[in-house]
């Protein structure tokens, strides 16, 4: 039986080095916790931090604790993945002011249609600011965007974030979002509004950092999106994504890997895990 917790909806943001943070997203813009604070917030996150499970493949754990974030995906400039940037976030927009709660997603892709239940491993925030009355989903963890925080509301529909476009259905008590790219629309995950604390990112951590059941166990999977184009490495295919919904693709070598992290990605390993990296295959890591 898990062991029970005291109940805290705390981020922890007076533990986080917010000048340090801001510099890492290029950020130096007002810090009221203003509507207009937070989408210019999500975007220099998104666009900044790459996604990336490096951790896991090279052998090592994901924890979620904010010194550990701060260490790995600020001050070593490195990328994670939902649960890594979504608890960095949460905490710089609960020390500049915003309300934030946690929710969970289940990555569907397309899976809507067959009726399979996936887990709920994709972590995102509830967030609200003082100026204004609207309810706000940020995530910053999907690698794929959004560039900003979009409305929780039912009239929200198709949307458009820079060039790409995103869809937002609600139905019954389930919230859809679609997502526009090579497939054509295709549904990228569903939520609720169940609030989920530090502890719920914790259990769906361990299971996406660990299970062999999980995508990220077996193989590289990295992102970087900007306003104009998606890259994403899954194993040693490198694809390019753009807002059109055209993509093109190319098979990597294993010696061009920390090449490719470094001029696609922004990910520059330390010579001894880019020599791991290179030479073991990480199925057998």
């Amino acid at each position: 039986m898990t062991e029970a917790v005291a109940r805290d909806e705390r981020w922890l943001g007076e533990e986080l080095d917010l000048d340090a943070y801001l510099a890492r997203i290029g950020y130096d813009g007002p810090r009221t916790a203003s509507v207009d604070t937070l989408r210019a917030l999500v975007r220099a996150h998104t666009t900044t931090i790459p996604f990336e499970n490096l951790e896991i493949i090279l052998g090592r754990g994901i924890p979620l604790d904010l010194k550990s974030l701060q260490d790995k995906l600020v001050r070593h400039a490195r990328g994670g993945y939902c649960y890594e940037n979504a608890g960095l976030f949460a905490a710089a927009l609960e020390c500049l002011g915003f309300e934030v709660r946690g929710l969970s997603g289940r990555v569907t892709f397309g899976s809507l249609a067959t009726g399979a239940i996936r887990p709920a491993t994709h972590a995102l925030l509830r967030v609200t600011a003082p100026d204004d009355d609207r309810v706000w989903i940020c995530d910053v963890g999907f690698g794929a965007g959004p560039l900003a925080p979009f409305e929780l509301a039912d009239s929200a529909g198709e949307f458009t974030m820079g060039d790409w476009r995103f869809r937002l259905e609600h139905r019954d008590n389930l919230w859809v979002l679609h997502q526009f790219g090579r497939d054509g629309w295709i549904d990228r995950y569903t939520f609720t509004e169940n609030p989920q604390y530090r502890i719920d990112f914790a259990v769906g951590n361990h299971f996406v950092s660990t299970s062999p059941h999980s995508p990220f166990t077996t193989r590289p999977f990295l992102q970087r999106f900007r306003p104009d184009v998606h890259h994403v490495l899954d194993d040693l295919t490198l694809v390019t994504e753009y807002p059109d919904g055209t993509s093109e693709s190319r098979e990597i070598d294993a010696t061009d890997l920390p090449k490719v992290l470094t001029d696609v990605f922004d990910i520059e390993l330390e010579p001894a895990d880019a020599d791991v990296l290179v030479t073991t295959p990480w199925r057998t890591i």
